[in-house]
């Protein structure tokens, strides 16, 4: 099934997902360096990684949304991508709390705020997952005439789909 939401032949949600992930989990990683070592610079870092992972995460979301909508009822993708999405809502809201609990004082956050932040990441993992199940399993996203020797998205044969005989499949 393709997704609803493409740009140059792909799909927008999984290209838009790299970026709130990536900071949000960085965050993480600087909230640990804290802890670790007391430099005061590093929960600034998280607090700013937090901010721009949250408005990436509205993007990736609202695409994702949409993608859900067209994946057809009483099907398991769409329960797993009902959980995806769920996961990773509570994945922003977590993170926006810990953001919440460290603004007044960016320079040392709060137990909260980290508690918070780690359960955030620790869910982010379970919502990857099950993004993976949806793409790699269910075939959610993939491009109807997806096979090893498909031809680039921005070929010109992709718009008139021609029979590929080694694969048996449109390119």
């Amino acid at each position: 099934m393709e997704s609803t939401i493409r740009v140059f032949g792909h799909s927008m949600h999984p290209i838009l997902i790299v970026f709130p992930l990536g900071l949000l989990s960085t965050s993480v990683i600087f909230d640990i360096l804290f802890l670790a070592l007391g430099n005061s610079a590093f929960p600034i870092v998280a607090y700013w990684m937090i901010v721009a992972g949250i408005v990436g995460g509205l993007a990736a979301a609202s695409t994702g949304w949409v993608d859900w909508f067209g994946i057809p009822s009483g099907t398991r993708a769409k329960r797993i991508g009902l959980f995806h999405g769920v996961a990773n809502a509570c994945v922003l809201l977590l993170f926006a709390v810990s953001l919440y609990f460290r603004h007044y004082n960016a320079t040392e956050p709060t137990t909260v705020a980290l508690a918070l932040s780690f359960a955030a990441f620790a869910i982010a993992l379970v919502g990857g997952w099950l993004g993976g199940e949806l793409v790699e399993r269910l075939a959610i996203a993939v491009h109807t005439g997806a096979h090893p020797d498909a031809p680039s998205s921005l070929s010109a044969d992709r718009i008139i789909p021609v029979a590929n005989s080694k694969h048996g499949v449109p390119k």
